[in-house]
């Protein structure tokens, strides 16, 4: 087991990129407005994420959303609407951006045991759902529990909101999937930093 090796200035490196890529990931409707769709912003973080761990692997992944998280609740404005700060922890949708941490982790973990096409296409939808998983159960909590609620607010009514932003999802995480897997094939994947993790979670 190697897990604890130190990170090099290479996992630095593109940790920073995928940082960079979920803040514009979140923010994408300041650059192109036509992406907010009936008033619901469609934003790339779930795409990133999932991306961050089939990619960087599990641990690099993992660490690369902690980072994004930790910098947005010290105030940097990298989350969605560009909000930042402690404030966001009671946040409705805060829960999402914890799945990011998951999703990564388990999207690397799985392409780590097996880099086949229908694995990286597996890895992606199953993290994909736990991040619906987590975002939903802790929106409920926070209306039930320190949110005001909307008048007729059920836990029914959470997924009902969360509909409309899945179609979107279920392709963007397709689609990481196809590209890790191209990326995968590539000879920068396999010579900058692919062979390297998987040698770190062995």
């Amino acid at each position: 087991m190697q897990n604890n090796k130190r990170l090099t200035a290479l996992d630095l490196t593109i940790g920073s990129i995928f940082i960079a890529l979920m803040t514009v990931g979140a923010n994408i409707t300041s650059i192109a407005p036509f992406m907010v769709i009936g008033g619901v912003p469609i934003t790339l973080q779930t795409f990133f994420a999932i991306l961050a761990g089939l990619i960087l692997g599990s641990r690099l992944g993992a660490i690369s959303m902690l980072v994004y998280m930790l910098l947005g609740l010290a105030g940097a404005p990298i989350f969605a609407q560009f909000k930042g700060g402690a404030s966001t922890l009671i946040s409705p949708t805060f829960g999402f951006i914890v799945s990011f941490i998951v999703i990564a982790y388990v999207a690397g973990k799985l392409i780590e045991k097996k880099q086949s096409f229908p694995m990286y296409i597996t890895a992606a939808l199953i993290a994909m759902v736990i991040n619906y998983l987590i975002g939903a159960n802790w929106m409920y909590a926070a209306y039930m529990f320190w949110f005001d609620a909307p008048e007729g607010f059920s836990y029914q009514l959470v997924w009902y909101w969360l509909a409309v932003p899945l179609p979107k999802d279920i392709l963007l995480s397709i689609g990481a999937g196809i590209f890790a897997h191209r990326l995968e094939k590539s000879f920068i994947s396999k010579s900058m930093f692919r062979n390297q993790h998987n040698q770190n979670a062995a």
